[in-house]
């Protein structure tokens, strides 16, 4: 009977100190973003989800993945600042908030650069994607899970009128990101670019503080913007993508193992972020719901190549001014990768 007592009370003694040990090395990861957390309607949720459920399991649970979404814990300076203080840990950016901490994201941004997504996908998961990622890594702090998608391709939207070319954009306020050469292509269309946070969009279109806005198709869906904007222009000019960023201390504090899990999970969230926003499109959430709630117009090739000619040697000027020598040549980095691409898929 004693014997059987003290192989219990060893037992015990082991169980304890093994929870201890679980306690110790278990840790939280916070990952926030702006949008709501619906995962088959919003791309940032789909990947959030997709993470979560990745690391958790590929882990064993030793790393819990907390989401804050809907900007719950302040508007995107303050989460990007949050991360690289180390309060939370990760968190999905926009373009304009990378560019107000990383200037040179800018240079993605050149007007029609990038014509499809297999071209897109090729640029940024390939070796420029991982060439900016080490670049803002440098120069910010961050670590970069990856460039994930805000959306897919820019278009054009507005109560004024239908805009069908340039000049039609002539004296329009439209809102931007806090993205230099998005308000330089702005002002080479004739337009009078404002950057205006993405919470206080739809307010400032219902109330007409500006005119019109451009964004991808399941952006404007999620944001509602059809409720206060009447035109949609289909001109595809950029492609903008998130890019995800993670505390760097965070990261290197992980062991090797924890490390392979959290780039394997955020690598295939960004693919399930990519799949929720072509259905979006496709679907009749997407482009054949605002056809329903906007007046939308598809410019001719003629049309589409008045707004180059105005939009991109106004934009390589702006980076090499704005750049110098180093943004000109990470520009070439760029449009070099997205030749690569092409050229891959034969176009």
């Amino acid at each position: 009977m004693r014997k059987i007592l003290i192989i219990t009370l060893i037992l015990a003694l082991v169980s304890t100190a093994s929870l201890t040990v679980m306690a110790q090395d278990s840790k939280v990861l916070k990952l926030s973003h702006l949008n709501p957390q619906q995962p088959k309607e919003v791309a940032t949720a789909a990947m959030a989800e997709v993470f979560k459920s990745m690391v958790e399991s590929g882990t064993n649970g030793r790393i819990t993945v907390e989401i804050y979404p809907n900007g719950v814990l302040g508007n995107e300076r303050e989460s990007m600042e949050q991360v690289q203080s180390g309060v939370t840990h990760s968190y999905i950016a926009s373009g304009g908030g990378m560019a107000t901490f990383y200037p040179m994201f800018s240079i993605v941004n050149i007007p029609f650069s990038i014509t499809n997504y297999s071209v897109a996908y090729e640029v940024y998961d390939g070796a420029f994607g991982q060439q900016m990622a080490a670049d803002i890594e440098e120069k910010t702090g961050f670590k970069v899970l990856g460039f994930g998608e805000s959306g897919g391709f820019f278009q054009l939207t507005n109560s004024v009128r239908p805009i069908r070319t340039p000049e039609d954009m002539e004296g329009l306020k439209f809102r931007t990101m806090t993205i230099p050469i998005h308000m330089e292509f702005m002002r080479s269309l004739g337009a009078s670019p404002t950057p205006i946070a993405w919470a206080e969009l739809y307010t400032a279109l219902q109330t007409g503080v500006v005119d019109g806005q451009h964004n991808p198709i399941p952006i404007i869906k999620i944001g509602k913007l059809e409720e206060v904007q009447d035109y949609l222009t289909l001109t595809n000019h950029m492609y903008t993508p998130y890019v995800w960023v993670l505390n760097s201390d965070f990261y290197s504090a992980l062991t090797t193992e924890e490390k392979i899990v959290i780039e394997e999970a955020a690598r295939v969230a960004n693919l399930a972020g990519r799949g929720v926003n072509r259905l979006i499109e496709a679907s009749d959430d997407g482009l054949p719901y605002l056809a329903k709630e906007m007046e939308v117009y598809k410019p001719t090739a003629e049309e589409i190549q008045m707004f180059k000619d105005a939009a991109i040697p106004a934009s390589m000027d702006f980076i090499e001014a704005e750049y110098g020598a180093e943004g000109a040549k990470l520009a070439q980095d760029y449009l070099d990768a997205i030749e690569a691409a092409q050229e891959k898929f034969g176009m």
